[in-house]
């Protein structure tokens, strides 16, 4: 009986086409039979020295050479090679057949390296591996793509150039311009405070606008309860103060809930994890089960806050560096992104300096200087004395992959701490703060943010 198996290493040695597409894919702990699989080891030491398909004879002299094989298992290895004739297949439906087949493979062997694990015969890896291992067979899958082709590829660059990309836009002036017209898929972004100063106001807020907006939201939470985050929200979306919600009548509640109801089209889900129990396995299996029971896919998420993740790498951060953990939860973070091809928006700690610093840099990002270079966009936000008594907070950009980091560098936004929202300040009355030293895009855009200078001490960062 012909096998998907047997079919597959008959290709392998007369079709080179067939060979170039699915070799970089195919594993040899995906032959179940050893004889089968000793076919493949030899047919892919070939192509890996000769970069060509070897021929039935070569096959069988450079199997000669193994030491693992008996007598009898010699023998079963060249009847094997000897069957090896070209077939007439169509070359699609082998293709995807194949793939199955690897997938199919890929589960099965992760299962089994699960179950492994759970009865203990696995010293070095403990539970909290497997459901990477089983993400990574689920991913299994013959990718298309071998790389853009500078010269060859011009014309589908031209169009790349001319496609306006999806983002999700801020309701804030300076934010739209720095990012060049907000978040686009696929990255991470980072804001950097000390505590209080409004990491999760910014974020809360972010999240109110995008689901006015009609987008869908996830908002996970690692520091504070649902209900804490969705009364941030209500605050926000209802205008009304944080203190005036408690005493606010329950038909005037349900009326200004129906009202936000009304003009949305979004939903959002708030979603709480135990300070540094959740890592991105947990998030990415949230949006499965958020997918199955309520048909929700999110177009952005906010997580509060990165540095209270865990990180499904380590077990805990008590057998390694802060460096690499916090890097490593970026890194998953943001493949999470990648993977669900929607901006994530987190926020992070300042370090002890950077909390009591006149300005910041990347150096006083907490932890890990492997945060800001995961990140695609990170900002700072800054209060003081006289800020707070502007109902301002400064912004200043630490890094930017969407635009030139120099252009509008430090700016300040309004803050209504009470109602747990942010505004444009107006463009004159920045003008008292400038930074002369910064770049602007040009005449319009020409206007001022502050200099560090006329702050003083006693920033909180």
């Amino acid at each position: 009986m012909q096998t998907i198996e047997r079919t597959a290493l008959t290709q392998l040695v007369t079709n080179e086409k067939y060979a170039r597409k699915v070799l970089p894919f195919i594993k040899g702990d995906y032959f179940s039979d050893r004889t089968e699989r000793t076919v493949f080891e030899e047919i892919t030491k070939f192509v890996d020295k000769y970069n060509k398909i070897p021929t039935q004879t070569s096959l069988e002299i450079e199997v000669q050479s193994r030491k693992d094989l008996n007598e009898n298992e010699y023998s079963k290895v060249v009847e094997v090679i000897k069957t090896l004739e070209s077939t007439d297949v169509d070359f699609d439906w082998l293709v995807d057949t194949t793939e199955k087949f690897c997938k199919d493979k890929a589960v099965y062997n992760a299962i089994v390296e699960g179950i492994s694990i759970i009865d203990g015969k696995d010293k070095n890896r403990g539970a909290d591996a497997i459901p990477n291992i089983l993400t990574d067979a689920l991913a299994v899958g013959f990718d298309n793509s071998v790389g853009h082709d500078y010269l060859l590829d011009a014309d589908s660059r031209f169009d790349y150039y001319h496609t306006v990309e999806e983002k999700i836009p801020f309701d804030l002036d300076f934010f739209n311009r720095i990012t060049k017209g907000g978040l686009p898929p696929k990255t991470l972004n980072i804001a950097l405070a000390g505590t209080g100063v409004g990491k999760s106001l910014f974020m809360c807020h972010m999240a109110a606008n995008c689901l006015s907006q009609g987008r869908n939201v996830l908002y996970i939470t690692l520091e504070m309860a649902e209900e804490r985050i969705a009364e941030r929200i209500d605050a926000n979306l209802m205008n009304i103060s944080m203190e005036d919600l408690h005493d606010l009548p329950k038909q005037m509640f349900e009326n200004k809930i129906q009202k936000i109801i009304k003009n949305t089209t979004g939903t959002l889900i708030v979603k709480e994890y135990p300070t540094a129990s959740a890592h991105s396995s947990h998030f990415r299996g949230l949006i499965k089960e958020l997918a199955i029971k309520k048909s929700f896919k999110p177009d952005i998420i906010f997580i509060d806050y990165l540095n209270i993740c865990g990180s499904s790498r380590f077990k805990g951060a008590t057998n390694v560096n802060s460096y690499m953990y916090i890097k490593s939860i970026a890194e998953e973070l943001r493949g999470l992104a990648v993977e669900t091809n929607v901006p994530i928006m987190s926020a992070t700690q300042t370090t002890r300096s950077g909390f009591v610093s006149t300005d910041i840099g990347l150096e006083d990002t907490s932890e890990s200087f492997g945060l800001p270079a995961t990140a695609d966009f990170m900002f700072a936000l800054i209060s003081n004395e006289e800020l707070d008594e502007l109902n301002q907070i400064a912004v200043k950009q630490l890094k930017n992959r969407y635009n030139d980091p120099t252009t509008n560098k430090r700016f300040v936004i309004g803050i209504d701490r009470a109602k747990m929202k942010l505004y444009d300040v107006k463009l004159e009355e920045q003008k008292s703060i400038v930074d002369s030293n910064q770049t602007t895009e040009d005449d319009k855009f020409a206007e001022p943010v502050f200099d560090t200078t006329d702050f003083g001490e006693g920033w909180k960062v």
